[in-house]
């Protein structure tokens, strides 16, 4: 049906939403300026992310693994989206974004 969203792949909105917050107050990309994508791609990089941030990516990796698996095609894959982080998300897709302000939250995922 076109329109329709399928529940599986929705159940991984909020990770993938919260992994996006994390990776865009990260030093990486505060700081460093590098983009999200390159800051999960390149090795290097990826070692200086916050443990917040990895834990967040494995998180939603086994979230999208679960979408996969067909055990959990009757039961679900977990919550939906609870849209815990969608205002957040909005503000920073924006741009309307105080890089001060993102640092000291920063501080506080090491």
């Amino acid at each position: 049906m076109p329109g329709s969203q399928n529940p599986l792949t929705n159940s991984c909105r909020d990770e993938r939403i919260g992994l996006a917050l994390c990776l865009q107050r990260s030093p990486c990309v505060l700081i460093e300026r590098n983009t999200p994508k390159d800051c999960l791609m390149d090795d290097k990089l990826r070692e200086t992310l916050p443990d917040a941030c990895l834990a967040r990516m494995r998180s939603f990796a086994a979230c999208r693994r679960g979408i996969l698996d067909m055990r959990k095609r009757f039961r679900g894959n977990g919550p939906l989206s609870k849209g815990l982080y969608d205002e957040q998300y909005e503000k920073m897709s924006k741009g309307d974004v105080d890089a001060r302000e993102e640092l000291r939250k920063s501080s506080r995922l090491y």
